[in-house]
């Protein structure tokens, strides 16, 4: 049986909400999969004087502008990934050529929520077509993700990276396309934080919905639960391998998280790895060119984690296009503990989804485990995480239990970026902390939401910080546990000189009070 198969036309999907009704699985003959492997191979100014023209919000107002027409500058490489039809014409190759190509399919590692209904599978995948392009074309298209060296000039080893994941982002996705899985109880080995192998599950299940015209399935499915624990009757988590059909590229897991327990949601860039995505030569080298690696000792941090807090799930959440996921898993689960995954979906017919992925993607998992605790760890370069975290705990105050923030601006000079601390002003002190280093999260209280260690000087003003020449705005004094009101500009935070964005801001600041 073909299990990737070619549908007529049929309109685009949109994407699915936060809350997706279960889809049916058509029934399919039951067939026993191959065991493979879970992963996937790869003195302040004086402003009283001026409080009625209001300067301080008019610069907060410039500094937001200023801040998101950069933010989007460094990001702009990462979401302009040409589209598949792009692609196709770009190598001038006709309809006939592409379908002469093997299908592939990128497989998402899901999570699974227990209901009245059983359990019910996110499944999540995008099917494509990997076209045949030359060394020396190869070699062009990965040098656009370079700046101030070639793919020419770099060791075999990093050369070799750039051309590959820039081969992977240079596909052809394919749409109207059923997809058929397999599921079977996952080996024991490598699997951590608590999850244990499923005593059963094995099934094959052919997913109702085709692709979308990006390729791209996204949804909820209900899955035989025979032999599978209930998730209200267990706290660990249990693991299901998923292997699509018709090709080999489409291996995952599947985790079955309880009901009840602690969840972290981790990203990746600068806080699981070294990316320095705040600079965009180094960002765009870290990704493309330098073989990933942690930053400082968070794996075991992490390790530590999943051995202590026996009810932990791992999920990973990076706006990463969907097409650079596969070295992102690879080093993930060659690094830490095995967990489900989440990246920036192709398919925007979602408007939520187009203005916010982050917050799309979070709202849905605290969604779809209301009694679960949540713990978020980032760090602060990230602006929709400085926005969307504390959103959490205000949307979903009972599931927030920790949030940790590596300060990035005070730990790598190259973070120019300031960051906005305004959406802690309301938060418990004990249910954050922003840190230095890894070694600041060590004994901490997590099972009981002590999340703050009080050696580690938070100094947060709720407003703006990081700030060319150690400028800051807010209602604080620089103390996170500040009672002092009113808006103002402090000093505080990094002294360094900004450059070009730096000199921006104090025009801003200067042009606004003189």
């Amino acid at each position: 049986m073909l299990a990737i198969v070619s549908l007529g036309f049929i309109t685009a999907l949109p994407f699915i909400s936060a809350s997706p009704a279960i889809l049916n699985p058509v029934a399919a003959h039951p067939e026993q999969p191959l065991i493979t492997a879970p992963p996937v191979a790869w003195t302040p100014s004086r402003t009283t004087n001026y409080a009625k023209r209001g300067i301080v919000s008019d610069i907060e107002s410039d500094l937001s502008s200023l801040l998101a027409s950069a933010s989007s500058d460094v990001a702009a490489v990462f979401s302009d990934f040409p589209a598949g039809a792009d692609v196709q014409s770009s190598l001038g190759l006709d309809d006939s050529q592409v379908a002469a190509l093997p299908t592939q399919v990128l497989n998402l590692p899901g999570y699974a929520n227990y209901t009245e209904q059983g359990w019910n599978l996110r499944f999540r995948a995008m099917v494509y077509k990997q076209p045949a392009i030359s060394q020396s074309k190869l070699n062009d298209l990965a040098n656009g993700f370079l700046i101030g060296t070639s793919v020419q000039s770099l060791p075999a080893a990093e050369s070799s990276q750039a051309v590959n994941l820039t081969a992977e982002i240079y596909v052809i996705q394919q749409s109207n396309q059923n997809i058929t899985f397999s599921l079977a109880p996952a080996p024991t080995a490598g699997i951590d934080g608590g999850a244990v192998m499923a005593a059963g599950g094995t099934q094959v299940i052919e997913y109702p919905i085709p692709t979308t015209e990006e390729g791209d399935v996204d949804g909820f499915v209900q899955i035989n639960s025979a032999g599978l624990t209930p998730g209200n009757a267990t706290n660990q988590t249990q693991v299901l391998n998923e292997y699509v059909q018709g090709t080999d590229t489409g291996n995952a897991s599947a985790y079955l998280v309880p009901n009840q327990g602690m969840t972290v949601i981790s990203d990746i860039d600068d806080i699981l790895r070294i990316t320095q995505i705040y600079d965009p030569k180094n960002g765009l080298f870290n990704t493309f060119a330098k073989p990933f690696v942690p930053w400082m000792n968070m794996p075991e941090i992490y390790l530590n984690w999943s051995t202590s807090l026996t009810d932990l799930h791992f999920h990973y959440l990076t706006t990463t296009p969907e097409q650079a996921t596969r070295p992102y898993m690879s080093y993930i689960y060659g690094t830490y503990p095995l967990g489900s995954f989440d990246t920036r979906p192709l398919n925007f017919s979602n408007t939520a989804a187009t203005v916010s992925i982050r917050k799309y993607l979070l709202e849905r998992i605290f969604q779809t485990f209301p009694q679960r605790k949540f713990i978020l760890v980032a760090d602060t370069s990230n602006s929709d995480v400085m926005k969307d975290y504390p959103l959490m705990a205000t949307e979903f105050p009972n599931q927030v239990q920790c949030i940790f923030l590596r300060n990035t601006t005070a730990t790598d000079s190259l973070d120019h970026f300031p960051y906005d601390t305004s959406g802690f002003q309301s938060l418990n002190q004990q249910s954050y902390m922003f840190f230095l280093v890894p070694d600041d999260l060590k004994n901490l209280d997590i099972a009981n939401g002590h999340c703050y260690n009080a050696s580690i000087k938070q100094n947060l003003t709720f407003g703006y910080q990081g700030l060319p020449f150690g400028l800051s705005t807010g209602s604080g004094n620089g103390s996170s546990n500040s009672t002092s009101s009113g808006s103002r500009v402090i000093l505080a935070g990094n002294t360094g000189l900004w450059g070009w964005a730096g000199l921006t801001l104090l025009g801003c600041l200067v042009s606004g009070v003189l």
